[in-house]
């Protein structure tokens, strides 16, 4: 089967030929704040970015019995890890405002589902496209059913084994043919450089014939902008207002400077790379003509 060379992303196209397509993950760096929300999208508008993404969970499915009832200290004082969850769990209130305000720009917006009920939550919008996280790739009826919705795919590959991806991907293109992005991503927040395995990118386009992206967790900035350069079409990176911010997130994310550094050398390097022709440039035409006669 032939790879596409793009999919329809939102108001654009996401591919080898095309600009990098970068998503700028709030996932709950928001800390159940819509003001925050809204500074974190004005930022990745703002610096150039496409589309802002969030974490959608059903608290009382995704927390592990086990970790429900533990007691957390948190900036509204001490709960259960359960009633943490819930308290920085956006609902339909918040959407439907991020949905109006993101389209006013216009700009993408999207996120992350955890489970069947967040799925169908999330069909309530237009959104461009649905996210399954890593955690969540293993999830074979969740991958299904997201799958069926005929939406393209962003699916997450941290902390998988190739027979794991290997069994995600054959149930996607059951139904979705190659009308997915299938990232590199290590799951550990921050990545160690030595773990990162970029030439997975490579690795991965080539097992499955399809576009692939990376999902940066690392501290710097240098990793996620060669990711390019191994043929990622779209990068994802948390983003944050701050480093100092109460939550688990924050360290391993990049504040609005780095948003607009990495999203300059990113679409540099994009251009840097080319296509692996040999050509003679126009500029060498002229360089040609006076050397060589």
């Amino acid at each position: 089967m032939i790879t596409p060379t793009k999919l329809k992303i939102g108001n654009r196209f996401v591919g080898d030929t095309e600009p990098v397509y970068l998503i700028a993950e709030i996932g709950i760096n928001h800390n159940g704040d819509l003001q925050i929300a809204k500074k974190l999208i004005d930022a990745a508008w703002a610096t150039g970015w496409d589309c802002a993404k969030f974490q959608k969970r059903t608290p009382d499915i995704c927390v592990p019995e086990n970790q429900k009832n533990v007691m957390r200290q948190t900036p509204w004082g001490e709960m259960t890890y359960l009633a943490y969850k819930h308290k920085v769990e956006f609902q339909k209130n918040e959407y439907d405002y991020i949905d109006k305000y993101a389209k006013e720009k216009p700009f993408d917006w999207s996120a992350s589902v955890w489970d069947l009920p967040s799925l169908e939550f999330l069909l309530q919008y237009d959104i461009p496209f649905i996210k399954i996280p890593s955690a969540k790739i293993t999830d074979k009826e969740l991958v299904e059913q997201a799958a069926k919705t005929g939406k393209p795919l962003f699916i997450s590959s941290g902390m998988s084994t190739i027979e794991e991806v290997d069994a995600a991907i054959n149930i996607v293109e059951k139904h979705l043919s190659k009308n997915y992005v299938l990232f590199h991503c290590n799951s550990t927040y921050p990545a160690k450089q030595d773990e990162l395995n970029m030439l997975m990118i490579s690795t991965l386009k080539e097992r499955y014939n399809c576009l692939v992206g990376y999902s940066g967790h690392e501290y710097e900035i240098m990793p996620t902008t060669l990711a390019p350069v191994y043929g990622a079409c779209t990068i994802e990176r948390h983003i944050t207002l701050s480093h100092d911010m109460w939550g688990t997130d924050h360290a391993a994310s990049i504040e609005i400077k780095g948003m607009d550094f990495l999203a300059k050398r990113v679409h540099s390097v994009k251009t840097i790379v080319g296509d692996g022709v040999k050509t003679i440039s126009k500029s060498e035409e002229s360089v040609r003509e006076k050397l060589r006669g």
